[in-house]
């Protein structure tokens, strides 16, 4: 049996399956800001930038930049749940991401220029939820011992 049919044929750990939804999630996040109606004051979203008046659900600040970082954690999160020695990484080092963002849009001036993303008081919150979560599963939830590495 080669190492790629073992791979299919051994059920997901715990890790790999939190790291493949959250994946998911960034990826159906990642889409919806691109959709009016879900993204609100869709007409003035900007590549990048604190001008962007669009907000995902009516409350979260997105822009093209912001909605891409969501696709690209998101195919991260994919990529990664294929093994457990890479999930645990993408969801502590993805968390840390978060709660460093979260700081960021913290210490900066929302209304400024340093505001690139863009990111509001809701999505700072939301960072900061997210990046503790990803962290939490990263550490928490067991991997076997005889998991691919």
């Amino acid at each position: 049996m080669t190492s790629a049919q073992r791979r299919t044929s051994t059920p997901r750990t715990p890790v790999q399956l939190a790291a493949l939804l959250v994946g998911v999630v960034f990826l159906l996040v990642g889409v919806l800001g691109f959709i009016p109606g879900v993204t609100t004051d869709y007409d003035t979203m900007s590549f990048a930038g604190h001008d962007s008046d669009a907000k995902l659900l009516a409350l979260f600040q997105v822009s093209i930049l912001h909605n891409i970082v969501h696709l690209l954690f998101g195919v991260a999160g994919v990529v990664s749940a294929r093994t457990a020695a890479n999930a645990r990484p993408y969801l502590v080092v993805g968390g840390v991401i978060y709660l460093a963002l979260s700081l960021y849009g913290v210490i900066i001036d929302l209304d400024g220029a340093a505001n690139f993303v863009p990111v509001n008081t809701a999505d700072n919150w939301l960072h900061f939820v997210l990046g503790i979560g990803m962290v939490g599963l990263g550490l928490a939830l067991p991997r076997p011992a005889d998991a691919d590495t």
